[in-house]
């Protein structure tokens, strides 16, 4: 469940993005190649897709969360 919602709320956020989750227990991994990145540094590409799922993190439903957002190759 937890899973599809991140998906939901990245995919959404990212409308032209390959996007992968994996969710296991509170720890997520989240996979994001958009070319809205283009112009973003690393750490603003990472704050953009963190600020997709901050509440989950805040209320405890996520605990570690690991993002890596690039550019498409």
């Amino acid at each position: 469940m937890m899973q599809e919602q991140v998906q939901k709320r990245v995919s959404e956020a990212f409308p032209d993005a390959q996007v992968q989750v994996q969710v296991e227990g509170n720890r997520a991994t989240i996979e994001v190649v958009s070319e809205r990145f283009n112009q973003m540094n690393r750490v603003q590409r990472q704050q953009a897709v963190y600020g997709c799922i901050e509440d989950f993190i805040a209320d405890g439903s996520l605990h570690a969360v690991t993002i890596r957002a690039s550019v498409p190759a």
